[in-house]
């Protein structure tokens, strides 16, 4: 029987149990943007898929693929291929796996970014369903003979609705479809999608997996559930080079990768591979964190709502108890109506007015003045986003520093 370790000591020795040159702990930042061969036939094998190798940087090179390997052992999966950004991840996914005629389900609580872009693809031609993904029941509701993919959240930005993951598995399994995963709220150790059958995990490598606030990076990672022989937007091609299970991430790197071209660089690679080796230290922290200050707010007079899983007045509060390792560092409150909302954050010193996630630094920004801003008023309002809410992306500060931060800012909101 194979020797399990655990999430971090795994993620830890990734690399130097693949062996990089002289020893090295880590796989080198390779260069390189083209890659020579002595015999021309070398080269042609790896254009044809008949060996492993390296061509040209845009598909990737062997430090981009060393994190791949790490983001594939997080995520317990069967492969991944990295980007330039989770943005990147999600256009390519859909650039490559979906044509004209398809249709796609998709939750109606998705992030700004990732709703705009699936409105750009329905500019394109494609078509979307979208809706309250926190039941199954609406997501068979949306099922057309055409539907090729479901898309949804772990944890919803910002208002922290779940998605009923099992449920969803579940039929997408029945009805052989697509089922992608965007794990960026959650990140491997507190969730694997993987478990809720799951075809494709989609990971921002900006955020927690990275950390640290200072390397952009997506990914996406096969787990090996589906059956790609049974899909019927696969090259022929790949059909004939390919091995069955890897024909989807072939495509993904193909269509998506190579041709889309949001390829990730070797130094945000070895970056984000770095910060990769703390994910579980940091997260544990800062969701610590983030419970204790949600408990907090919750109980504050000028507080009107908190979002948080970790609460039991969560609609979904037992659903995440049941599928999460913990309840997350992301979280929202919004403050009650004749608190100035800008002034409020303004009075906060230790927290960081900020847009991103994940960091190791606390992090606000006014939600609806921002990041959602361009879905109008009206969007904001289905989405349950008022112009009070506030977006916390909780970091590893000393808790009750972080707590203290916050006492001050309400006590001086009190006109």
């Amino acid at each position: 029987m194979k020797d399990k370790k655990g999430f971090t000591t795994t993620i830890l020795h990734s690399d130097r149990l693949l062996k990089p040159e002289f020893g090295a702990l880590h796989q080198p930042v390779h260069t390189s943007v083209t890659w020579g061969f002595d015999d021309v036939q070398g080269l042609v094998n790896v254009f044809q898929n008949k060996a492993k190798g390296y061509a040209y940087s845009r598909q990737g090179n062997p430090t981009t693929t060393a994190l791949e390997h790490k983001v594939t052992q997080m995520e317990h999966g069967k492969g991944t291929v990295t980007f330039s950004t989770g943005m990147a991840a999600i256009t390519a996914t859909i650039q490559a796996l979906i044509k004209g005629g398809d249709h796609i389900i998709a939750s109606s609580f998705l992030f700004g970014n990732s709703r705009s872009i699936m409105q750009t693809f329905m500019d394109l031609g494609l078509s979307f369903t979208f809706v309250d993904a926190t039941d199954v029941n609406n997501i068979k509701d949306a099922y057309q003979e055409n539907t090729r993919m479901v898309f949804v959240e772990t944890i919803a930005n910002p208002a922290t609705q779940i998605a009923d993951l099992n449920g969803i598995g579940d039929f997408c399994e029945e009805k052989g479809i697509l089922y992608v995963v965007d794990n960026t709220m959650t990140s491997p150790y507190l969730y694997r999608p993987a478990t809720s059958k799951a075809s494709l995990v989609i990971n921002s490598l900006t955020k927690y997996i990275g950390g640290h606030g200072d390397a952009l990076g997506g990914s996406v990672t096969d787990t090996g559930k589906f059956d790609w022989t049974k899909y019927p937007n696969i090259a022929p091609i790949l059909r004939e080079t390919i091995k069955p299970e890897m024909l989807g991430l072939t495509q993904i790197r193909k269509r998506g990768l190579r041709d889309g071209g949001g390829t990730l660089s070797p130094e945000a690679a070895h970056t984000i591979s770095v910060g990769a080796e703390t994910l579980a230290l940091r997260l544990k922290r800062a969701c610590k964190n983030a419970s204790t200050l949600a408990h907090y707010l919750e109980e504050h007079e000028l507080v009107s709502k908190v979002y948080y899983p970790g609460l039991k007045s969560h609609p979904q509060h037992e659903l995440a108890s049941n599928l999460f390792k913990h309840y997350g560092g992301l979280m929202s409150f919004s403050l009650k109506d004749g608190i100035d909302l800008f002034a409020f954050l303004n009075r906060l010193k230790l927290v960081v007015k900020s847009s991103n996630l994940g960091d190791t630094r606390t992090l606000a920004i006014p939600v609806a003045h921002t990041i959602f801003f361009e879905l109008g008023a009206e969007r904001r309002a289905e989405m349950g986003i008022p112009d009070s809410m506030v977006r916390l992306s909780i970091g590893i500060e000393d808790t009750e520093d972080l707590l203290e931060d916050f006492r001050k800012a309400l006590e001086a909101s009190v006109s």
